[in-house]
């Protein structure tokens, strides 16, 4: 009896223990396979995106939130995640997108051509969503005060309509372009200019808007990738605003094949906006002077920029700003690009050649269109430029950028690394040579600013200096005792050495290796010869809007200084 009693109890305890472990792997099993079935789903729902992504013929990208209270173009619910065109600003929920692909036509960038010349194009309205502070274009009144989907936009010209408002007129109405007509290249005129060249004939000047007195189409080249990231918020605003056609992404696309559009549009008239640091310009100025090379000399725009590096020198030089952090919108740029001066900026060639008997290398060709230096802000530069190759996803902030410039100058004053530059080379300016200071660094200008905001020629301004332009082929050399100077002088504490001003620099580096750089493109060059002399001029605009309390003062400066020289005269 007591034995089959113990039997019992045992086997009751084992039953016990086999429903512990399996509990225990149920609470252990079952939410992994809840979390990988939802990976799952999540996969497969990403991947049916992607796939309607690819195959529609809108610019379709995905948000987890939208920056502001959005509608459902196709179920008119309040959605807070989902999908948008970059093109033309539809909205729709992830259940919804594909139905909204079939049911809304994007912004068409050509026309389809019926065999005929089109001169004129109605409005495409799309509906809800429209911009705050909007107005409607029938009765004055803003729109898209309600909270639902209402009201209507045209993508092209901008304009708003009430629902109520909304007549079957409008639906046919010729749109004008809006605000912006002047910039925009018209759907129609590209399928107008494509069928002429099909039938060989070029000559484009009876077509519309080409024949227009004030048509200064822009094209828009963003680099996705410089300073504050922001390159790919701006390509949707400005596709928004102008034909996708004309907003081209750095990233997939090199300028000089961006740039071909210049030969399809009027001669001299062409503007392009340049959204990314001093190296973009740098190379979207290389391109078009491919363009001169290939005898389109005629179709060469002048050029605008939107500042989005960490200097910016050359931006604010031509009165863009120092930097942009969206603070300005779209539309704003956009007029200041209309209003903006073309000028013309000096552009050089900067030689370097190896010594040495048996150096059979060519030697290194750069184009500069800021400023050459040696010493310790090419240091600072190389420094930087090492760090950013090992860890480029730290270098996403232009305040971290300026950051790490930060510390390598402080390093530098304390290891002065760049000591007795004087004794390591000899400088000679339009072939006469200069007895040089004790010096650490000596920099070779071409524009105003430096160092990310500093006007090093002038200093403090408190003494008399030959006046510097960008556009008088001639270069303003000087030199620097070390990172501390140049900390000074960027704050306005002390003066440059001013060694003089040329039309042809050579500096020759005697002994041992020295950092250089051309444009903030820095490298460790060892005894070499360097040359620089005149190689072009570059079409650009100046914005005056953006002038600075510095800039007037130094320009009220330079004009006293002329006056005095005229009266010595």
């Amino acid at each position: 009896m007591e034995g089959t009693e113990s039997n019992g109890s045992t086997a009751s305890s084992v039953v016990a223990d086999w429903s512990l472990v399996f509990w225990t792997l149920c609470a252990v099993i079952l939410p992994v396979l809840i979390t990988l079935w939802c990976s799952f789903q999540r996969s497969r729902r990403q991947v049916l995106i992607r796939d309607i992504f690819r195959k529609s013929k809108h610019d379709w990208h995905y948000t987890d939130l939208f920056g502001h209270p959005s509608y459902c173009c196709v179920c008119a619910q309040h959605i807070l995640q989902g999908a948008f065109c970059n093109c033309c600003g539809l909205r729709v929920s992830e259940g919804c997108l594909k139905k909204a692909d079939q049911l809304f036509l994007c912004k068409e960038i050509m026309m389809r051509s019926n065999g005929g010349a089109h001169s004129s194009m109605p409005h495409h309205w799309i509906r809800g969503n429209v911009p705050l502070c909007s107005c409607c274009m029938i009765c004055k009144q803003q729109c898209g005060t309600q909270p639902k989907l209402c009201d209507y936009r045209c993508v092209w010209c901008q304009y708003t309509v009430h629902d109520e408002c909304m007549m079957d007129c409008l639906k046919t109405e010729e749109c004008t372009f809006g605000e912006f007509r002047d910039l925009i290249i018209p759907p129609y005129y590209l399928s107008t200019i494509n069928q002429m060249r099909k039938d060989k004939r070029t000559n484009y000047e009876k077509v519309v808007p080409y024949c227009r007195k004030h048509w200064m189409p822009v094209i828009i080249l963003a680099n996705t990738r410089s300073g504050n990231n922001m390159g790919e918020t701006l390509l949707g605003e400005f596709k928004i605003l102008l034909n996708p056609v004309q907003v081209f992404d750095l990233s997939k696309i090199a300028p000089a094949k961006a740039l071909q559009l210049c030969t399809l549009l009027p001669c001299n008239a062409v503007r392009v906006l340049v959204c990314g640091g001093d190296g973009t310009v740098g190379w979207v100025l290389d391109a078009i002077d491919e363009m001169k090379i290939k005898g389109q000399e005629r179709y060469i725009p002048q050029v605008a920029i939107l500042p989005l590096g960490t200097g910016n020198d050359l931006s604010n030089t031509l009165g863009w700003g120092a930097g942009y952090a969206g603070e300005v919108p779209v539309e704003q740029i956009l007029q200041n690009v209309m209003e903006a001066d073309g000028i013309k900026l000096d552009r050089w060639k900067v030689q370097v050649t190896n010594k040495g008997y048996y150096n059979l290398r060519k030697p290194k060709v750069f184009t500069m269109n800021n400023y050459f230096s040696i010493g310790p802000d090419a240091l600072m530069a190389l420094n930087f430029h090492a760090h950013r190759e090992k860890t480029p996803s730290l270098f996403s902030s232009r305040i971290i950028n300026k950051a790490v410039y930060f510390f390598y100058g402080t390093k530098d004053c304390l290891v002065q690394e760049c000591k007795d530059l004087n004794k390591k080379v000899e400088l000679e300016l339009d072939g006469e040579r200069i007895e040089l200071p004790n010096l650490e660094g000596i920099i070779v200008l071409n524009i105003g600013y430096w160092g990310g905001g500093c006007r090093l020629w002038e200093g403090m301004g408190d003494e008399p200096y030959p006046l510097a332009r960008h556009d008088d082929g001639l270069l303003e050399v000087v030199g620097v005792h070390g990172s501390f100077h140049c900390a000074q002088i960027q704050v306005k504490l002390a003066n440059p050495v001013r060694l003089g001003q040329a039309h042809t620099v050579r500096l020759i580096l005697k002994s041992s290796k020295m950092p250089m750089q051309v444009d903030g493109e820095p490298w460790a060059q060892g005894p070499c010869t360097v040359t620089i002399t005149h190689k072009t001029h570059a079409l650009m605009l100046y914005h005056s809007g953006e002038q600075t309390d510095d800039d007037a003062s130094s320009m009220s400066e330079q004009d006293h200084v002329r006056e005095q020289t005229d009266e010595d005269v």
